[in-house]
This record gives C-alpha cells, sequence and structure tokens, in this order.
C-alpha cells in the first residue's frame, strides 16, 4: 500500500471544484485537500511526512502557471493530524486537519465544501469523483500541471475487505473500483471523494506503484466517522463560524 495522479481520467473544468486545495512544500506540490472552513484544511495525516512545513495553495488549476487573478496561497499555523495516526499503523485514522493563519477570501475560485453527517455510508455502486494534481499514470514521475479529475464507482465493503484484508478497516474506509485503470494515483493523498456534491472520502492508499491496477481497489478513509472529531477540532478554533450547511 502507498500513498497516493489521476488515473483514467480528464482535464477537470477550472475552477468548477473550488474546495481543491494543493499542498506545497517549498514550492512543489505535494498531495490534495479541501477547504472546510475559512479557516481550516481537511487532508489525509501522512501528508506531513518528509514535508513539513505545508503551504496551502487556493484558487489554482495549473500549478505551472502564476494564476494571479485566482491564487491565495496561506501558511499553516497548526497541524491537527488525528490522535490515533501511526499508533497502529500508519494506515489507519490518517486524516488531518490544517488551521490557516489567516481566513481564506471566499469568491467564485475559492469555496468550502459540504460535509456528510456522521455515521452515514455511501452504498456500493454510487457514482463519485475523485481530483487531484498527482501522476497520470504510474510510471510518470511528474504530476499533472493541471487539476484532472476522474468518476469513480464505490465498492462493496466485502470486496474491499477481500482484497485489503487486514489493511482495510470497515468502519474508518471505504474503496472505489479500479475497474479500466480509473482512480488516484502518488500526489493525489489527501483529496475528496465527492459523492452527491459532499467529500465522503479522503485519498488514502492503494497498491504500491500500480494505480490503475484493477485487482486492487482504491481506499479512502471514510469521513462521516471522523465527522466528531472534525467537529470537536474545529469547535475549538471559532465555534461561532458554522460548517457550510450547504445541502
Amino acid at each position: 500500500a502507498s500513498e497516493s495522479g489521476i488515473v483514467g481520467g480528464k482535464i477537470a473544468k477550472p475552477h468548477s471544484r473550488p474546495y481543491m486545495v494543493s499542498l506545497q512544500h517549498r514550492g512543489y506540490h505535494v498531495c490534495g485537500g479541501m477547504l472546510i472552513r475559512e479557516d481550516f484544511v481537511l487532508t489525509s495525516a501522512h501528508c506531513l511526512k518528509n514535508a513539513y512545513p505545508l503551504t496551502v495553495v487556493l484558487g489554482a488549476h495549473d500549478l505551472t502557471k502564476e494564476e494571479k487573478k485566482s491564487r491565495q496561497e496561506i501558511q499553516v499555523v497548526h497541524h491537527h493530524r488525528h490522535p490515533l495516526h501511526g499508533q497502529y499503523s500508519q494506515l489507519t485514522y490518517d486524516i488531518m486537519l490544517l488551521q490557516l493563519k489567516t481566513k481564506a477570501k471566499l469568491n467564485r475560485y475559492v469555496k468550502v465544501t459540504g460535509l456528510p453527517k456522521k455515521d452515514g455510508s455511501t452504498p456500493a455502486n454510487i457514482k463519485c469523483s475523485v481530483a487531484g494534481w498527482g501522476k497520470t499514470n504510474s510510471n510518470n514521475n511528474q504530476g499533472s500541471g493541471v487539476l484532472m479529475e476522474v468518476a469513480v464507482t464505490v465498492e462493496d465493503v466485502s470486496e474491499c475487505k477481500k482484497v485489503w484484508q487486514k489493511y482495510f478497516d470497515k468502519k474508518q474506509m471505504m474503496c472505489t473500483r479500479t475497474t479500466g485503470g480509473k482512480g488516484f494515483c502518488q500526489g493525489d493523498s489527501g483529496g475528496p471523494l465527492i459523492c452527491n456534491n459532499k467529500a465522503q472520502g479522503i485519498v488514502a492508499f492503494n497498491y504500491l506503484e500500480r494505480c490503475d491496477d484493477s485487482r486492487y481497489p482504491h481506499v479512502f478513509m471514510k469521513i462521516p466517522f471522523f465527522m466528531p472529531w472534525i467537529k470537536e477540532v474545529l469547535h475549538g478554533y471559532g465555534a461561532n463560524m458554522s460548517l457550510n450547511k450547504q445541502e
């Protein structure tokens, strides 16, 4: 299993996913993420590995351009990794909240994403999408300069468990089918799995160096399971700002 570009996808319409974040270290893209409040980004805990400190880049589409009109770069003041991450394994509780130094200015290029209610599960066969600036195939060392997206289908939990066995914890993970070699790749970690306009998952891991191997479903942290923890962290930092409750 590995940290996780988008494989089998297409170029996203510029700024059609205004909640998408490029997490960068010294000017290089390392992970994806999502803006969930003006001052908080949700991503994977393992994105901090070898990449501290992180800078949050909002309103981006093509990372090779300056995009002065749309882009905002904000420093991170606190990295809130889930307290249980790394305690049992590097694959579980792989979730982190980044607190921003200044609030993002919300506009047509930068928006927050809706989050699910707790305890919900996304049923198998639901169509979702995942986006990122990561590698577009396993052999290519370069990430994609532009935001890519791909449509994926939620896999049955029993199938995820059958393939991933001890690595798959069904209470905190969900997975998608890799049929036709579609899914995420290295550099997409921390990005959202969007189902019915809500972020339901966070890109977690897939089969090492073989992003398009259709035998191995791609695994995501299940956001509903983590909602109590997310709310607790957010509540400690400005409870008067409500989470985006769009339906």
